[in-house]
C-alpha cells in the first residue's frame, strides 16, 4: 500500500493506493494558513480493518508535523483517535 497527499487550493486529501486502486482516503480542509481540519476519513469496505484508516491519519499528522501545522478533529474517527491517543496532542488544534 502506498499514500500519496494531494493538494488542491482550500485544502486536500491524503489517498492509499494499493495496485493501482483507491482502496482509501482521509479529506482535509485548510482554516488558515497554521491549521488544517480533517473532515472525512473513508476506506472501502473490502479493506477495513487492516489499518488503513490509521495509516492515512498517520500520514496526515507527519505532514502536520513537518509543516509545524494543527489538526482540527471533523471527523469522527480522527476525534476518537485524538481521544484515545496522547502522542497526537502536539498537533490537535483543541489542546
Amino acid at each position: 500500500m502506498q499514500i500519496k497527499q494531494e493538494e488542491q487550493t482550500a485544502g486536500g486529501r491524503f489517498v492509499a493506493v494499493e495496485n493501482g486502486v483507491e482502496i482509501g482516503h482521509l479529506d482535509y480542509e485548510w482554516d488558515d494558513k497554521q491549521c488544517f481540519g480533517i473532515t472525512h476519513t473513508v476506506v472501502e469496505k473490502a479493506f477495513e480493518g487492516r489499518g488503513i484508516a490509521r495509516a492515512l491519519l498517520d500520514a496526515s499528522v507527519a505532514f502536520a508535523r513537518h509543516e509545524k501545522k494543527k489538526i482540527r478533529a471533523i471527523c469522527p474517527y480522527v476525534a476518537v483517535q485524538f481521544a484515545r491517543h496522547s502522542s497526537y496532542d502536539d498537533v490537535n488544534a483543541e489542546k
